[in-house]
């Protein structure tokens, strides 16, 4: 049927959902076998000690001197009478079901307790039994080979024979004219008349034999009025009909009165070919219908009295057997009415006997636990009557009104409200006997009930009453300890979930929070996010291997649960957020109810306030999981600041910055209490302490974006200027704050510091620390110096204080780190001369750039590469530069007699004799190469006066007396 109603009530949905089905139904039938054949192994290896022959011995010792004896091949053990006064002796259990059963042979106890049971298979595992294991699963030739070989087999093969004798003779007195055909027919009548007389005088002295002479009988008379109408054409339709009507009575009579299911069949089956033996093609399917339901009734008064299951399904599958050719043929609708009322009632019957048939039906479990077992699940059902009746009863249904507005809408809704009322009935007035009944039908009503919905309703609604209906099934399978159930809500929320995400779209209404697509959402999110909160712990089940693997399953669906429930409570207040007004309130095309360009800042705020809320609600109601939402709120401003900037919009805009600042106030209020708290790990309110600083410097740094953009200074050395002293002043806040707090001696502080110094300090401000390393670097390499509206100044203009700036802060950063006497390898890699090295090239770097920006912005040198490298300005001075940079460093040297800082000035001036050699030598300016020459050459004698080479340190023990005389000699 889902299948059917998923492809829009087209054919092949139909046949692509029962092979679907079919494959479902199999491994789960598969399964259930399997885990009841595991728990029922004792007993069946308790039946195969009743297969066994009992000796006399034991008999004898459980009946005493008045035991019978059995003889060697026991045919029939029949206990002796019990004498009134004295007390019944104690029977044991091996022999007990064996001496009161008086009329039963041991092969027919074993066949009756084979057919019984049902489960395929050797009863143990070294059973060779061929007989115990073909009885396990009965199928038709056996049953037909039972019957014809089973009890009197001479008299039921003779039956057979005398049939096919008597159809033979009808066909050739009828063809041959030997005598009247009034006669001749009239004699075969009185045969079957008279093999019933005898076979029912006999029935007493030889039961079997008597039964099958009546069965013959009423075979013999069905063929003859067959002969009589169809043949012959001797008697009118109605006639034979109410002569076949009265056969079929006389027929049902007489099982009821015998007690036998097979003469019952035999009319029965006789009874529903009438019609189609004597049918003349008239269209007409009222009578057919009137006589179909009288049958029907019969079978529902035999269901009163008798458990005769071949009877109900030889009705079941006549009744509508007929009603489906009947549709087919298209009689249906043009007889809407009859067919209508003849399917209600069939219906109606088969239901109600499937309800008889259990209340007169024990549960067949072996020996000593039919008790337990019909305690536990009741009675027998007839599922093929239950559910097959619901079934076809529903498609037959759909073709009748399914073209009608809201037709199988309506269908479903009847079935369910039938099979609803008889669950409670059944509940109410047989609460014992029949519990398994009462919960098939309820099961067959919910989900008639689930069904109702999509045929009458939209996407929206159909999720909700689903999500809605899974909540309650959940919560029936919890207060009873059932897993089925539960597993039937959760699936039904799921496809709830599933069934919402697939038909959103554009909330356009202008009511607000009462509108179809915020309320479809919260009406899922609600169920959900109960189901959750129950699934917090373990939940009661039967015990079985079934039941406790899906606990084991069961047991990880409270995280998901609540994750799905928070989702689409968070996607109602979405769709809230995004609704739009009907292009006709509006009066122009349909657009937002609130500012396009505040949309993603308002869902992130609804984000921020569901988080707290889950947090409060978490904390209070011991549910961990609904904190979990609150230690995301770094990732949904994250993302929501990333839509920002790809928006081109900034967070200084208004009304922005003040939604910024109360997304920031929840934020942090938030992270407060999960830091105070053991719910949230350690390493996910850390990684947070440590992206809340990254995150706070991207706001900073869109603040700055946003102050150059308004006063329109990207054509200047303000952007990299201002980008990077934003950089500057966190690495500087972070290391008075945090970093020079990391030592263990420092003070007690106040949260964050108290507990994650060491995050800000080292984790948050590595990255800072390499972006103003790489800043400085940039803004040195290319800024030009232009600082409109101010006047460009040598030193002291926002490029090299600010470059300047940065380089301090990350020596200051570095004193502190070091202090900290970190562990760690990049630690100790700072504190070491390669980190100093890298200092000493961007100084270096600094420096030489500070002059290019001289020369473009006093002397006019055009600010690009080769402008610059072709200036006799920039080469002139750097030549001088690089030999003032060398001096002091080698003098610095010389005293401290240090032979590495001394080599190091010492490449500095061969550096700048190989540019005089190579660039300025090449010059054709004079007097620029003149002034180049003259001043390298005057400050390298400065340099090789005041700092000669320091002296080798051979042996570090050797007195600083001893070096100091070997000064002048070096």
């Amino acid at each position: 049927m889902i299948g059917w109603l998923t492809t829009g009530l087209e054919g092949y949905g139909f046949f692509l959902g029962c092979f679907v089905g079919a494959i479902f139904g199999w491994g789960l039938r598969a399964v259930i076998r399997a885990e009841v054949a595991r728990a029922t192994d004792a007993l069946l290896a308790k039946l195969d000690a009743r297969q066994r022959p009992v000796s006399n011995e034991v008999i004898r010792r459980s009946w005493g001197d008045e035991a019978p004896v059995a003889s060697a091949k026991p045919e029939v053990l029949v206990p002796p009478p019990v004498p009134a006064a004295p007390p019944q002796p104690e029977v044991p259990s091996s022999v007990e079901s064996i001496v009161t059963r008086s009329e039963a042979t041991k092969d027919d106890l074993i066949k009756e307790m084979a057919f019984s049971s049902p489960f395929k298979g050797d009863r143990t595992a070294g059973s060779n039994d061929a007989t115990s294991n073909r009885a396990d699963v009965p199928d038709v030739f056996d049953k037909a080979r039972n019957w014809l070989f089973g009890g009197n087999t001479i008299v039921r093969v003779g039956l057979v024979v005398l049939f096919v004798g008597l159809s033979f003779l009808a066909s050739y007195a009828a063809s041959a004219g030997l005598f009247p055909v009034e006669l001749r027919l009239a004699l075969v009548g009185l045969f079957g008349a008279g093999l019933i007389a005898f076979g029912f005088r006999t029935r007493q002295e030889r039961p079997q034999f008597g039964l099958a002479l009546q069965g013959g009988g009423i075979a013999t008379i069905y063929l003859t009025l067959f002969a009589t109408t169809k043949l012959i054409d001797t008697a009118s339709p109605v006639a034979a009909f109410a002569l076949m009507i009265l056969v079929c009575g006389l027929g049902c009579a007489l099982a009821l009165l015998q007690r036998s299911q097979a003469l019952a069949a035999t009319s029965f089956i006789g009874g529903f070919a009438v019609p189609l033996l004597l049918s003349t093609g008239g269209g007409d399917v009222v009578g057919l219908f009137a006589y179909y339901t009288i049958l029907n009734l019969a079978i529902l008064f035999i269901a009163v009295q008798r458990s005769w299951r071949i009877i109900n399904l030889i009705g079941f599958a006549s009744t509508f057997g007929i009603l489906t050719l009947v549709v087919e043929a298209g009689a249906g609708t043009k007889q809407f009415l009859a067919t209508q009322v003849f399917l209600i009632i069939s219906v109606l019957v088969y239901v109600v006997t499937a309800i008889l048939y259990t209340r007169i039906t024990p549960s067949q479990a072996p020996n000593q636990d039919t008790d337990k077992a019909a305690k536990q699940f009741g009675n027998m059902v007839d599922t093929t009557l239950l559910f097959g009746t619901a079934l076809i009863g529903f498609a037959l249904e759909i073709s009748l009104v399914g073209d009608r507005p809201f037709g199988s809408a309506f269908a479903a809704l009847g079935f369910a409200g039938l099979y609803l009322a008889l669950s409670a009935y059944t509940a109410r007035y047989l609460p014992h006997a029949n519990r398994l009944l009462s919960e098939a039908l309820l099961a067959v009503g919910v989900i008639f009930i689930t069904l109702a919905v999509p045929l009458a309703l939209g996407a929206r609604w159909t999720s909700a009453v689903w999500a809605l209906e899974g909540a309650g099934a959940f919560w029936i399978g919890m207060r009873q300890g059932r897993w089925l159930p539960r597993l039937f809500g959760v699936v039904l929320q799921v496809l709830a979930a599933i069934s919402y995400v697939v038909g959103v779209g554009p909330n356009e209404t202008a009511i607000p929070l009462a509108n179809p697509a915020f309320m479809g959402a919260m009406l899922v999110a609600l169920p959900v996010l109960l189901t959750a909160y129950w699934l917090r712990s373990a939940l009661r089940h039967s015990g079985s291997a079934l039941a406790t693997s899906y606990a084991q399953s069961e047991a990880s669906l409270a995280k998901p649960a609540f994750f799905l429930g928070f989702a689409f409570w968070w996607l109602a207040w979405g769709m809230e957020v995004h609704r739009m007004l009907p292009a006709n309130i509006a009066n122009q095309a349909a657009d937002f109810v609130f500012p396009s360009d505040l949309l993603l800042m308002l869902t992130m705020l609804a984000y921020l306030l569901s988080a707290l809320g889950f947090q409060i609600l978490g904390r209070r109601m011991q549910w961990q999981v609904a904190i979990w939402p609150s230690a995301a709120s770094l990732i949904a401003l994250g993302i929501c600041l990333l839509g920002t900037l790809s928006a081109g919009s900034h967070i200084l805009y208004t009304p922005d910055w003040l939604l910024w600042i109360i997304a920031i106030g929840l934020h942090g209020w938030m992270l407060y209490v999960n830091d105070h708290d053991t719910v949230v790990s350690r390493p996910i309110i850390t990684g947070t302490h440590i992206g809340g600083v990254w995150f706070g410097t991207l706001l900073l740094a869109d603040c700055m974006d946003f102050a150059i953009d308004s006063g329109r200074l990207w054509d200047t050395s303000w952007a990299a200027v201002g980008f990077l002293a934003t950089l500057v002043a966190v690495l500087i806040g972070l290391s008075w704050t945090a970093t020079r707090r990391m030592n263990p001696d420092s003070p007690s502080l106040k949260w964050p510091l108290d507990r994650h110094s060491h995050a800000y300090g080292w984790h948050a401000a590595v990255p800072i620390a390499l972006f103003v390393t790489a800043g400085t670097f940039a803004t040195a390499l290319l800024a030009s110096g232009n600082a409109a509206p101010l006047p460009y100044v040598p030193l002291v203009n926002p490029v090299e204080l600010t470059v300047a700036l940065a380089l301090a802060a990350l020596m200051l950063w570095r004193h502190y780190v070091i202090a900290a006497q970190l562990g760690s390898i990049e630690a100790k890699w700072l504190g070491g001369r390669e980190a100093l090295a890298v200092f000493a090239v961007i100084v270096f770097i600094a420096i030489n750039t500070a002059w290019l920006r001289v020369t473009h912005q006093l002397l006019g040198v055009e600010w690009s590469g080769n402008a610059l490298f072709e200036s006799f300005y920039v080469q002139t001075g750097l030549a001088i530069l690089w030999t003032v940079l060398a001096l002091p460093l080698m003098v610095l040297a010389h005293r401290r007699s240090d032979r590495r800082m001394w080599l190091i000035g010492a490449s500095l001036l061969g550096l700048t004799v190989a540019k005089l050699m190579l660039v300025d030598l090449n010059n054709s300016g004079g007097g620029a190469r003149i002034i180049a020459f003259i001043a390298v050459g005057v400050l390298m004698l400065i340099v090789g006066y005041l700092a000669p080479l320091p002296p080798r340190v051979r042996n570090p023990e050797v007195a600083p007396k001893e070096d100091a005389s070997q000064e002048g000699t070096s």
